[in-house]
């Protein structure tokens, strides 16, 4: 009976541990930001016929935050981190099987359990534990040519774009491990990447968290974070998403863009005269995203990647 609980959706606020994980995700994609050279960005796309003059041009107090999965990628990005993993025979695939049926599970349910939750993140994190961030690093490195690189829609890109001409500063902002969101920014020519943060000490990951997974109301943390750094006006600042999960982020900006929506975010959007991009065609369209990939689902991703990386070793 436990399970039902999966099913009844639980609303948070932002908590202490959400607080932690933004500043954390904010200070980590500010380090890395000076560290990567931005200068290949890719040329525009031209825009949407009828579409207002914005993002306005050499406004430097403005900037825009992209999620990443279903709306900058199609997909989950740690599902594909996951599949080149098992292509590298890391993990069997029975342990595939189980991270997939996973994902149907929440792509279907549409909500997150804390309780699983914390079961999934505690099981990750202690088998990560002892390994290098260069590790993961480098074979992300190569799972993004071979899996990611075609999957990146052309439509959020060139909006994407559109604020890099401008002189804006462009972050990506996902509950995956920071290290792969920065490589998927890094070639992609934005800024940086907001992501979560597992703790690490000379490299090394400690198996433990700073704060929680950069989900929901922490992703919301993370921005104001940033832009307080930074020293941003929200109100000038876009942000874009699929899901309803990242409503409290949309909220914090003057202009909040609904990318391939979910039902949720679709109405809410609406209800509010939030602008709306659906680059799915057909089918695709017509299915609802991954709402919960950015959390449970991007950590059952992380376990199966950990495992993996425990059977290297081993």
């Amino acid at each position: 009976m436990a399970a039902l609980g999966w099913l009844t959706p639980r609303r948070r606020s932002a908590t202490a541990r959400s607080v932690l994980a933004g500043e954390a995700a904010a200070e980590a994609a500010r380090k890395a930001s000076r560290e990567t050279d931005t200068t290949e960005a890719r040329a525009p796309e031209k825009e949407e016929s009828g579409a207002p003059d914005f993002p306005v041009a050499g406004d430097r107090h403005a900037a825009a935050f992209f999620d990443l999965d279903n709306t900058v990628m199609q997909g989950a990005a740690i599902f594909h981190f996951g599949r080149g993993l098992y292509k590298r025979k890391f993990f069997q695939r029975r342990e595939l099987a189980r991270f997939a049926w996973q994902q149907t599970w929440f792509r279907l349910a549409g909500v997150e359990d804390p309780d699983h939750m914390q079961d999934v993140r505690e099981s990750a994190l202690s088998i990560v534990k002892g390994h290098r961030v260069s590790e993961l690093m480098s074979i992300g490195e190569e799972i993004y040519d071979e899996y990611m690189a075609d999957r990146i829609w052309p439509g959020t890109r060139a909006l994407a774009q559109a604020h890099l001409d401008a002189g804006q500063k462009v972050w990506l902002v996902t509950a995956a491990p920071v290290e792969t969101a920065t490589i998927i920014a890094r070639r992609l020519g934005l800024t940086g990447a907001l992501g979560t943060v597992a703790e690490s000490v000379d490299g090394v990951y400690t198996g433990k968290l700073v704060g929680e997974p950069l989900h929901g109301p922490a992703k919301a943390e993370a921005v104001r974070a940033l832009a307080a750094a930074e020293g941003l006006d929200l109100s000038r600042c876009a942000a874009y998403s699929d899901s309803h999960n990242d409503i409290p982020m949309l909220s914090l900006v003057g202009h909040p863009y609904a990318i391939n929506p979910d039902t949720k975010l679709r109405k809410h959007a609406r209800e509010r005269e939030w602008r709306l991009r659906d680059y799915r065609t057909g089918r695709k369209a017509a299915k609802v995203g991954i709402p919960a990939a950015a959390g449970v689902g991007a950590i059952a991703g992380g376990t199966a990647a950990a495992v993996a990386l425990h059977r290297r070793r081993r």
